[in-house]
C-alpha cells in the first residue's frame, strides 16, 4: 500500500530529492539567490513544468501519466512515494546534459559573468532581444537583461539568441566547437562566420514533424489514457427530453464532438444546420462520442455517446439506449431525416441501428473531410504530404503511419453505404472528385452544395493605413496541416523588416510566435467575426496555406469578402481552386516561392491600395435543411 503523502512527508521528500544547485543553474531568471529551491519547486515550479533534478523530467511524467496530472499531484512526490513501486518510468531532464557538462570553473564563470566587453558588444550586434523575450517568457518575466541571460545561462539550456542561430544545430554541425567547450554563439560571431560555418540547419518544419511522428497505435493509447470516465444517464431522461418536441418532425445528426462546445468549420456547419431545422419547426437530435476517438469503431458497441436535443445537452447514453428512445419517437409518425457529418468515434452498426429505429434508411453523408477514404482524414502521408488517396494497400500506404489502419476505416464506411441509402453532399467539386477517385463507396446520389457564397455589393475595400505597412495575416487554428509553421517562420525571419506586419487572428495566442495576436472567435452568434477583424485591421493578404485538401474553407471566403487576397499553395484543394478564380488571390508553387516574394517585395503587389478590391457580402448554406427542402 502506497504511503500517504502528508504535508510533512511531502516536505521531507522534496528536501531529499530537489537538487538545489541544478535548480538554480537551470532557472536563472527566477532570482533564486534568495529563494529556497525546494519550496519554490514544491509550491510553483512543478506547475510551471520546471525540473527538480537532472534525473527527473516533470513534464514527461505528467504527460506519460495523465491520472497523476488529473489528480493535481506533485509528480516528483508521486513518483517517490508511489510511482516507483507501481513500475512507472521516468526520464532525465532535457537540461541534464548541459548541466553535467559544466565544470566547476564554468559554474564560477557563469556566476561572475566573465565575458569581455568586446565579446558582449559583438554578440549584441547579432542578438535579437525581441525574439529571445518572446520565445522565453520566463526571461521576460524576470526583468533581467536578455543578452546577459543568454550569454551566461541561456545557451547552456539550449536557448537560441535569434531566429538565425541554433545552439544545438551549431554544436551538431561543428563537433570541434562542441568538443572545445567554448561558447557557441561567441565562437560564431568572432570566428565561425568568417569561416563560413552554418548558424543553423534549415531542414524545414516537415523534418521536425517526421522526427516527432507518433505511430497510430500510440495515438490510440493517448486517446484511451485521456478519456474521462462517463456516468451514463437513464434512457428515461432522453425520452422525456424528446417528449418536449417541436411540431414538425425530427432531424438526426452524427459528428465527432459536441458542436455547441467545440470550435471549427464542421462544428459551425452542424450549428447552422440545427438553426435552420429549428426555423422549419423540426426537432434536432445530435449524437457524438462522449470522449474523442481518432478512428471509427466497429460492431454494436456500448460506447458512451453525448446527446443534444434541440441544442441542449441531455446527457450520456449508450447506442442501445438511443435506439430505445428513437423507437419511442418513431411512434409519432412525423417527417424525419438524418445527416452524417463525421464518423470518428462511431461504429456503422450503431449509426444504422439508431436511424432505422427512427424509421429512416435514406439520408445524407457530408464530405467535410476524407475520413471515409482513410483514417488519416486529411489525406496527409505521415502528416506532412498530400497523398491523394492512393489505392489501399499500395506501397505509398506501407510507409505511412495510417496505412495499416486504412482498410478497417474504409471497411466500416463500406458497411454504412451498403446498408443505408446515402446521398453524398460535398461542399465543393474538388472534394467530390477526390472522393470518387480515392475510393469505391457507392452512394445513391451525389450533390455539390457550397457552404458559403460571395454576394456582390457596391462597396470597395478600404486602402491600407497610411504607414504603408503590408499586413499579412494567418486566420484560424495554428496547426501544422494548416501551414502555421510556414507563417511562424516568415514572421520570425522578417520581424524587423519595416515593410511587413504579421498578424495571427485566432482565439488564443501562440507561445513563441513573433506575430501580433488579435483575438477572433467565430461562432453561430458571431458568424462574421473573422471578416470583421480582417476589415478592421486593414489586412492586405491572408495565408490559407493548407498542406492537405480542404473540402471547402470558410476562411478563404471570409477573406475575399473583406477584400483580402488569399495566398495558398497547390495542395490546398478548394482553397487553390477558389484563389485562382475571380482574382481572389494567388496560388504559389511552394513555401520557398512565398519566402522569395517577401524577400524581393513582390508580395507588396497584393496590397489593398494597389488592388482596389471589391467587398462582398457572405451568404451561408442551410446545409442538410436546404437539401431536405429541395427533395
Amino acid at each position: 500500500m502506497a504511503a500517504v503523502a502528508t504535508p510533512d512527508r511531502v516536505n521531507y521528500v522534496l528536501a531529499l530529492a530537489v537538487d538545489a544547485d541544478f535548480y538554480k543553474q537551470t532557472n536563472p531568471g527566477l532570482g533564486l539567490a534568495d529563494v529556497d529551491p525546494v519550496l519554490h519547486y514544491g509550491e510553483a515550479g512543478w506547475l510551471e513544468g520546471r525540473d527538480p533534478a537532472p534525473w527527473f523530467s516533470t513534464r514527461d511524467y505528467l504527460a506519460r501519466y495523465p491520472d497523476v496530472a488529473a489528480a493535481g499531484a506533485n509528480p516528483l512526490v508521486h513518483y517517490l512515494t508511489a510511482g516507483y513501486r507501481e513500475g512507472r518510468e521516468i526520464v532525465a531532464s532535457a537540461q541534464a546534459a548541459a548541466y553535467h557538462a559544466m565544470t566547476e570553473a564554468d559554474r564560477r564563470a557563469v556566476a561572475a559573468g566573465i565575458i569581455s566587453r568586446e565579446e558582449r558588444a559583438l554578440a549584441a550586434q547579432f542578438f535579437d532581444p525581441q525574439y529571445y523575450l518572446t520565445m522565453y517568457p520566463d526571461v521576460a518575466a524576470s526583468g533581467g537583461d536578455p543578452l546577459d541571460h543568454f550569454l551566461s545561462h541561456g545557451w547552456r539550456e539550449g536557448r537560441d539568441p535569434s531566429n538565425d542561430f541554433s545552439v544545438s544545430d551549431y554544436f551538431e554541425l561543428n563537433p570541434d566547437v562542441a568538443a572545445s567547450g567554448v561558447h557557441p554563439f561567441l565562437h560564431y560571431v568572432t570566428t565561425g562566420r568568417g569561416e563560413g560555418r552554418l548558424a543553423r540547419a534549415r531542414l524545414g518544419f516537415r523534418h521536425d514533424v517526421l522526427a516527432n511522428l507518433k505511430t497510430f497505435e500510440t495515438r490510440l493509447a493517448d486517446s484511451t489514457a485521456w478519456a474521462q470516465p462517463m456516468e451514463l444517464s437513464p434512457v428515461s431522461e432522453l425520452i422525456a427530453a424528446m417528449g418536449k418536441a417541436r411540431p414538425r418532425g425530427l432531424h438526426v445528426t452524427f459528428s465527432q464532438d459536441d458542436y455547441s462546445r467545440s470550435v471549427g468549420g464542421s462544428q459551425l456547419c452542424v450549428q447552422r444546420e440545427s438553426a435552420e431545422f429549428a426555423l422549419l419547426g423540426r426537432n434536432h437530435l445530435h449524437v457524438h462520442p462522449a470522449n474523442g476517438w481518432p478512428i471509427v469503431r466497429n460492431g454494436p458497441t456500448q460506447t458512451p455517446m453525448g446527446v443534444l436535443w434541440n441544442g441542449q445537452s441531455v446527457g450520456v447514453f449508450t447506442p442501445p439506449a438511443i435506439v430505445e428512445a428513437m423507437k419511442a419517437w418513431a411512434q409519432h409518425g412525423e417527417p424525419h431525416s438524418f445527416a452524417i457529418h463525421n464518423m470518428l468515434g462511431h461504429s456503422s452498426r450503431d449509426v444504422i441501428d439508431i436511424v432505422r429505429a427512427g424509421g429512416m434508411n435514406a439520408g445524407y453523408f457530408w464530405l467535410h473531410d476524407m475520413g471515409s477514404l482513410c483514417v488519416g482524414i486529411h489525406l496527409l502521408r505521415n502528416d506532412v504530404e498530400n497523398c491523394g488517396a492512393p489505392p489501399a494497400g499500395s506501397p505509398a500506404c506501407s510507409i505511412c503511419v495510417y496505412g495499416d489502419w486504412r482498410r478497417a476505416q474504409v471497411r466500416e464506411h463500406q458497411l454504412l453505404f451498403d446498408r443505408l441509402e446515402l446521398t453524398v453532399a460535398s461542399p465543393s467539386a474538388v472534394a467530390l472528385e477526390t472522393w470518387r477517385a480515392g475510393g469505391s463507396l457507392d452512394a445513391q446520389a451525389e450533390v455539390v452544395t457550397p457552404l458559403a457564397k460571395l454576394v456582390p455589393t457596391a462597396r470597395v475595400a478600404a486602402s491600407a493605413e497610411p504607414d504603408g505597412v503590408f499586413r499579412f495575416a494567418f486566420p484560424g487554428t495554428p496547426s501544422v496541416h494548416k501551414g502555421w509553421p510556414i507563417f511562424r517562420d516568415l514572421a520570425a525571419r522578417f520581424a524587423h523588416d519595416p515593410r511587413y506586419a504579421f498578424i495571427h487572428l485566432a482565439s488564443a495566442p501562440v507561445a513563441g510566435s513573433l506575430a501580433q495576436h488579435h483575438p477572433v472567435t467565430v461562432t453561430a452568434e458571431r458568424p462574421f467575426a473573422m471578416r470583421q477583424a480582417l476589415e478592421e485591421l486593414s489586412i492586405d493578404a491572408a495565408m490559407v496555406w493548407s498542406l492537405c485538401l480542404e473540402t471547402f474553407s470558410f476562411v478563404s471566403y471570409e477573406a475575399a469578402s473583406a477584400g483580402v487576397a488569399v495566398i495558398t499553395g497547390p495542395d490546398s484543394g478548394n482553397v487553390a481552386v477558389f484563389a485562382s478564380q475571380g482574382e481572389y488571390g494567388v496560388v504559389l508553387p511552394d513555401e520557398h516561392q512565398l519566402e522569395a516574394w517577401f524577400e524581393s517585395g513582390e508580395i507588396l503587389k497584393l496590397a489593398r491600395a494597389r488592388r482596389n478590391r471589391e467587398i462582398y457580402d457572405l451568404s451561408f448554406s442551410k446545409l442538410t435543411a436546404e437539401l431536405v427542402e429541395a427533395a
